[in-house]
């Protein structure tokens, strides 16, 4: 059976797991807490290389501040949205405001921002916000 690399949501250790369809049980290793977890990672310039590189699943990050109003009407989106997904895909946030340097370093233009990462590499970007039907669609582009 193959085995997919998956970061923990709650430690960000990177668990190797078996590649299955479903999950109904999967915890971290490391942390024990459960990887199906689907709440959205907070990610910093810290963190964030090593949450998107190390995951064999598409991570999905929305860049976002607290003062735009088109993010505060796509964040309950994307949440909603994430919970569909349980190791199938990756949820991340990064709050521009307070992680300027990424958002400057990825050429955050407008935002909210959506950026598919797939293998490490940036797969997909789109500008503005998203009802849920539109984010599933984009989404489920990238599932293999």
């Amino acid at each position: 059976m193959s085995k997919i690399n998956v970061v923990c949501p709650h430690c960000l250790k990177v668990n190797s797991i078996p590649k299955k369809d479903s999950y109904t049980k999967a915890n971290c290793g490391n942390c024990k807490a459960s990887l199906l977890d689907t709440t959205p990672i907070n990610l910093k310039e810290s963190n964030f290389d090593h949450v998107v590189v190390n995951s064999d699943i598409p991570v999905i990050v929305d860049f976002w501040a607290s003062w735009c109003g088109p993010c505060k009407m796509m964040a309950p989106v994307f949440n909603e949205v994430s919970q569909k997904y349980p190791l199938k895909i990756l949820f991340a946030k990064v709050n521009t405001q307070e992680e300027q340097i990424l958002a400057s370093k990825y050429g955050i233009r407008s935002i909210p921002t959506i950026i598919i990462y797939k293998n490490g590499i940036e797969a997909k970007r789109v500008s503005g916000a998203m009802d849920a039907h539109t984010l599933s669609s984009l989404i489920n582009s990238f599932l293999d």
